[in-house]
């Protein structure tokens, strides 16, 4: 929970079930110090804990402990003046430009996540490395005004020494001090096509390219190396190296193993990638792009892998592009499919647990390019298998802010 000095937070813990059901008490707590305790009544079913103004002592971890004779059962609000990460903008329209023979600048492109949720952001802090050396550069860059939502600001990086690749990292600041940072990789290339523009990950380094989980699905995707990567649990599933068939190469996979459930998600989601239109008028024909990944599906009890398309102020789920069930052998295959986005978007890799522990999905080598697929493979699709979830104790967040025009 994030919210700015001087706003209210409720924090609410419902009690849904339990067994016996003779519910005794409740306790509220900051870290590990008592701030409130008492009985449910025989018409309540819930207990609430208001911060009326927030400051720094009340930020850190509430627990509410609702407790019977069997033991107790918990929720946990991370509360917090941290300002959100801020997202960078990939497939930036000729981010790339030559200064000098022996150096280039990079056009950096940001949006940044919720900024009215805290306090005003006043300033970024920019670092900047070069890949393999140690040493960061930093340097602050000033806001003048709020930020609004969905609003992109620009920083030209320039003195890029050519053909060096630097690692970038951006850091919102309030009041509260520094937020949740960004990192991303800033790559030299010399196009052939200038107006060609590629994004390719290989999950090798830890950021995954900016790749995230998504908060709302049933559990994550695992990043990890044959090399690492403990197969005698669930042998008979699961690749034996990366795409390019090394032991020490990274990709990412699905582990279906217990607590697993048959139609669980686990959904990963890319960074942003901006349309640029062709024309200063904005977009007539929306561009195309080639969106390509490997996929690993060996196993029996094989669920789903879907491909989506997220465009930004999408409010309905629409079907999948892709998707591929069941058993497809021990051996790395290629997907294929151009999407026509008219508005920025994300791509989306969605895992779905099968029957049973031999399950593992992979997924390597993401890929989006320009243009229309050429020569894209067959896409063996099926109906992916109903979902099923179960819940015994809801944690309930109600953020209430004094800011004027908001809600």
């Amino acid at each position: 929970m994030r919210q700015g000095l001087g706003r209210p937070v409720v924090m609410t813990c419902r009690v849904l079930r339990a067994h016996p059901s003779r519910v005794l008490r409740f306790e509220w707590l900051l870290s590990n110090r008592l701030l409130h305790a008492g009985a449910f009544d025989a018409q309540k079913d819930e207990t609430e804990y208001t911060i009326r103004s927030l400051n720094r002592d009340g930020w850190g971890e509430y627990t509410c402990n609702v407790i019977n004779e069997a033991g107790a059962g918990k929720c946990t609000f991370q509360v917090t003046g941290k300002a959100f990460a801020p997202e960078f903008y990939y497939d930036t329209y000729s981010p790339l430009w030559q200064n000098r023979p022996r150096i280039y600048g990079f056009k950096l492109q940001w949006t940044q996540m919720n900024p009215n949720a805290v306090d005003r952001i006043v300033a970024y802090r920019l670092g900047i490395k070069q890949m393999g050396l140690q040493r960061w550069w930093e340097h602050e860059i000033p806001v003048d005004g709020a930020i609004n939502k969905g609003e992109l600001m620009t920083h030209n990086l320039t003195e890029l020494i050519k053909p060096e690749s630097f690692e970038v990292r951006l850091c919102p600041i309030t009041r509260f001090g520094e937020g949740d940072s960004t990192i991303r990789i800033i790559t030299y290339s010399a196009p052939v096509n200038p107006h060609l523009r590629e994004f390719h990950c290989s999950f090798e380094e830890e950021p995954i390219c900016m790749f995230t989980q998504d908060k709302n699905d049933d559990f994550d995707w695992t990043r990890h190396s044959a090399a690492t990567r403990d197969t005698k649990y669930t042998p008979n599933t699961g690749p034996s190296g990366d795409r390019s068939d090394s032991k020490q190469g990274f990709y990412m996979y699905i582990e279906t193993s217990r607590p697993r459930k048959e139609g669980e998600q686990a959904r990963l989601v890319s960074p942003f990638f901006n349309v640029a239109p062709k024309n200063p008028y904005g977009i007539t024909n929306p561009p195309a792009y080639c969106f390509s990944f490997f996929y690993h599906m060996y196993g029996k009890h094989i669920g789903t892998l879907n491909a989506f398309l997220k465009q930004k102020g999408q409010t309905t789920s629409e079907g999948p592009v892709w998707l591929l069930t069941g058993n497809q052998g021990d051996r790395w295959n290629q997907a294929k499919v151009s999407i026509h986005p008219t508005s920025s978007f994300q791509v989306v890799l969605e895992g779905v647990r099968g029957p049973g522990i031999e399950g593992d999905i992979a997924i390597d080598d993401v890929t989006l390019e320009e243009g229309e697929c050429r020569d894209p493979p067959p896409n063996l699709s099926a109906e992916a298998p109903s979902t099923s979830s179960h819940i015994w104790l809801l944690c309930i967040t109600l953020v209430m802010t004094l800011l004027e025009g908001q809600r």
